[in-house]
């Protein structure tokens, strides 16, 4: 197989998600050639019927550049290498995963298999191709419960993690860090998100999960437009301000924004081993904090009731910033008022998310 093209692109797996499409809009805004992989199982096909996803189209129109895709799933290596051999790849952003925390701890083998034995496949071909710039989709999940908060890089991991989907980012730090001892020509940062929220300015793309959402923002956005009736608040006697669970929130163009310094960290010429940065603001808001702002920001009523604790769930999480900030010259710099006016805009302009 002869190569499409020899231009060097970034190749995003799972670049058709919420975090990935963000992320692919700024590469493509700051010169980079992107390339995406995706099961779509966590996107949506194109409403033009063809194989692009419908995120993807869109992110077409917001840069005016196009996107190259495939749908690919990790697990399926000959598939995989089939891309490597079309394109010039010359870095990784490693998107790709099951990410639902509640669903991982009933189906554990699948988000097992998925995330891990996909990541291992996926770092097996670029070392047959030998690509060894990767930059990976790491969680403030692998911290597990707080020994100390703000958390910062150099928190235990592992201990404490309190689900699958937790561990499986775990457990894919600790072979990165394996691969990069191992050898030294490997160039990998990884970036633990804490709760990205928000949507693109334009309103047209934002998070659009399939069926109930598991996170609260999108949760709080159904609400609004009544596609949901209330919002459910699982516990209201933690050791926080009011009671509710408090986490750090960050806009997806601020965490976008910030994949652009990994990228340029990455693919420093002086720079190789493993890395590893928080992402977050540094700043800790309530379930209902984020309700109110949410109220205010759209003007609508968000109907919600306590219910019992989740098991697992901790009083508060958030990060300590300050590595990101000193080593990749990177600051979250968008209020809570900005994540809910613009998860407004896109909740509000696609009520059925892309499904049009």
């Amino acid at each position: 197989m002869s190569r499409i093209s020899d231009e060097p692109v970034v190749l995003a797996t799972g670049g058709a998600g919420f975090i990935g499409s963000h992320i692919v809009v700024e590469l493509l805004n700051n010169g980079f050639s992107v390339v995406v992989i995706d099961n779509l199982v966590n996107a949506l096909k194109g409403n033009d019927g063809g194989p692009k996803p419908e995120s993807l189209r869109r992110v077409e129109k917001i840069t005016n550049k196009t996107v190259t895709f495939y749908n690919v799933d990790l697990l399926d290596i000959d598939a995989l290498k089939s891309v490597f051999l079309k394109h010039n790849i010359v870095c990784v952003i490693h998107f790709a995963a099951l990410k639902a925390v509640g669903e991982s701890c009933e189906i554990p083998l699948t988000y097992y298999k998925n995330n891990v034995m996909g990541s291992i496949n996926l770092l097996e071909v670029m070392k047959e191709f030998n690509v060894k710039k990767l930059l990976f989709s790491s969680s403030a999940t692998v911290y597990g419960l707080p020994q100390k908060l703000p958390l910062t890089e150099d928190h235990p991991t592992g201990q404490g993690c309190t689900n699958p989907y937790g561990k499986t980012k775990y457990f894919i730090e600790e072979i990165l860090q394996d691969l990069c001892a191992s050898d030294k020509t490997w160039s990998v940062v990884a970036l633990r998100y804490f709760n990205p929220i928000g949507a693109h300015k334009s309103g047209l793309i934002g998070e659009d999960p399939n069926g109930i959402p598991s996170n609260l923002m999108p949760y709080i956005a159904q609400v609004a437009t009544g596609k949901r009736a209330e919002l459910k608040v699982y516990g209201n006697d933690y050791d926080t301000l009011d009671g509710t669970g408090v986490r750090d929130y960050i806009h997806i163009v601020d965490l976008a924004e910030g994949h652009i310094s990994g990228m340029k960290k990455v693919m420093d010429k002086a720079f190789s081993g493993w890395r590893v940065y928080n992402l977050g603001t540094g700043t800790g808001y309530s379930v209902l904090q984020i309700v109110h702002e949410f109220e205010s920001a759209s003007g609508k009523k968000v109907p919600y009731s306590i219910v019992e604790r989740r098991p697992g769930d901790v009083a508060s999480s958030y990060a300590d910033p300050t590595r990101a900030k000193k080593e990749l010259q990177w600051t979250a710099k968008r209020t809570l008022s900005d994540m809910c006016q613009d998860t407004w805009k896109w909740q509000s302009q696609n009520p059925n998310g892309f499904k049009g």
